[in-house]
């Protein structure tokens, strides 16, 4: 007799159980709000569980290898290797899958002057990761303040944005070409900060005077995705996928101040000519 009340019992239990999870299938399936509001939730949990302590643990990482091994072994390898595969984990992590394309039209033993649209703290990642060429960055200056982060992209041999004086800015130039030799590239943004909107804004010309005055090739790379990924002042990433288009090169040899201000326009029509249409 008690052996068949409990069978009774736990049917009724399994019943139940099984009721409730139809009612919470039905709940989910049939309200859009609520998917997005679980979502949203899960998105939420994930990013500060799960995505910041690992990201925060192997910036350290990256951070300390690069400030021990570029002094003693030089910044060619060890200033670009630990941060290229630090930026390939940290899109893996937050759950972005990466397209690229026009590699084949690089030479990885030419050094470029690469220029491309800033839509995010996300393109950072998708360049250093993706590009698969050995890069320098020209950075703002108050990148340096980050503890660790700064002294190791000092160490790398990235070049920091002094933009307060004539003088200063000039000098800034210099340290950016002592940096570009023997197949070694600069990387900067010439709209010169992230976009608020995801549209391009207007480029500057100091990038195109570096490339002039070193002979190097101008290289376009439109980006696409980091805008929504994580916008400028915003803490939340939104998952999405990112692209990364790497256009032909343009040569810069023997060009005139009136040249200049055409290849300006010319390499911003190319890179925006490759976004995608809600970025136009």
């Amino acid at each position: 007799m008690a052996q068949t009340e409990k069978m009774r019992f736990d049917a009724k239990n399994r019943l139940g159980a099984e009721e409730t999870y139809l009612k919470l299938c039905i709940f989910v399936n049939c309200h859009p709000k609520n998917v997005k509001a679980v979502k949203s939730i899960a998105l939420f949990v994930y990013q500060w569980i799960v995505f910041m302590p690992l990201f925060l643990l192997i910036t350290v990482i990256t951070a300390l290898t690069v400030m021990i091994m570029a002094p003693v072994f030089g910044s060619r390898f060890w200033g670009y290797y630990p941060p290229h595969y630090w930026s390939r984990i940290t899109c893996w992590l937050a759950l972005c899958p990466v397209k690229s394309s026009g590699h084949e039209k690089l030479d990885p033993n030419q050094s470029y002057v690469f220029i491309a649209n800033h839509q995010g703290a996300f393109d950072i990642f998708l360049v250093y990761g993706f590009l698969n060429q050995n890069i320098k960055w020209i950075q703002k200056q108050s990148l340096q303040k980050i503890p660790l982060v700064g002294y190791a992209s000092k160490k790398a041999g990235h070049v920091f944005v002094n933009n307060s004086t004539a003088t200063s800015r000039a000098a800034t130039i210099e340290r950016a070409k002592a940096q570009i030799t023997e197949g070694v590239s600069m990387v900067i943004f010439p709209e010169g900060a992230r976009t608020y909107t995801g549209k391009m804004g207007r480029f500057k010309r100091g990038a195109y005077h570096i490339a002039r005055d070193l002979d190097l090739p101008v290289v376009p790379l439109t980006i696409n995705g980091p805008f929504n990924v994580l916008k400028r002042n915003s803490r939340c990433i939104r998952p999405g996928r990112m692209e990364l288009v790497i256009h032909d090169p343009i040569s810069t040899t023997s060009l005139t101040d009136e040249e200049l201000a055409g290849l300006i326009d010319r390499s911003r029509e190319i890179i925006h000519s490759a976004l995608w249409e809600k970025y136009r």
